[in-house]
């Protein structure tokens, strides 16, 4: 199908970097260079806005969100109330498997490579799963659906911040934090957990502030 090709290459050109933050997103030159209609880009448009990485501007088309968009503060906000109670639950009621699922989920995101040549001036795609599955896999453990998809949905709106807050901060230990989260989740100290992961949160926001 068009449109779903026309979004899949449109969203994986915002989460490499192709577009920098504000700039527009031409239905017109979208169709030129994909060679399809105006009517296939504006479906694929809506899509990414839908997705939170595009906005669509009252009589002046769509673009790329902005670093100052006040929406990564208001997620950031969301994420540092939702998640480090999420995680005090999951220490407190994980069991031995979610203590595997834990140290797995660290050993993948520690052994995967950040960058590669070609992917864009953003960390790959391999690296972003890897991501969001130890985060997912640290908050498994309170064994609550309803709060994992709030989660799930709350991750999803904030992936390209993410993306352009490791840019922004390239000295950032996002190793040495991720390593935190996991000796602390799996010593079984659901305070020092949890305020390490607001932490986490605050510095990912902060970056985007400068």
């Amino acid at each position: 199908m068009l449109s779903e090709q026309v979004y899949a290459h449109l969203r994986d050109a915002i989460m490499r970097g192709d577009y920098a933050p504000g700039e527009p997103l031409k239905p017109q030159d979208l169709a030129r260079d994909q060679g399809v209609s105006l009517a296939v880009v504006r479906e694929a448009l809506v899509r990414v806005v839908g997705e939170g990485l595009a906005d669509r501007l009252p009589n002046r088309g769509f673009a790329v969100p902005e670093f100052s968009d006040r929406r990564w503060q208001e997620i950031t906000e969301a994420r540092r109330t939702v998640e480090p109670v999420v995680l005090r639950l999951s220490v407190e009621r994980g069991d031995v498997d979610w203590e595997a699922r834990v140290r797995a989920a660290h050993h993948r995101l520690a052994r995967t490579e950040p960058y590669a040549p070609g992917e864009g001036e953003h960390y790959t795609a391999a690296w972003a799963e890897a991501h969001r599955v130890f985060h997912r896999t640290l908050l498994e453990g309170c064994g609550n659906a309803a709060l994992l998809d709030t989660f799930d949905r709350m991750w999803a709106a904030s992936e390209l911040a993410r993306r352009w807050s490791a840019l922004r901060a390239p000295d950032r230990d996002a190793v040495g934090e991720h390593r935190g989260l996991e000796e602390a989740a799996l010593n079984r100290d659901a305070e020092k957990a949890a305020e390490l992961l607001a932490r986490h949160l605050t510095l990912t926001a902060a970056a985007l502030d400068g």
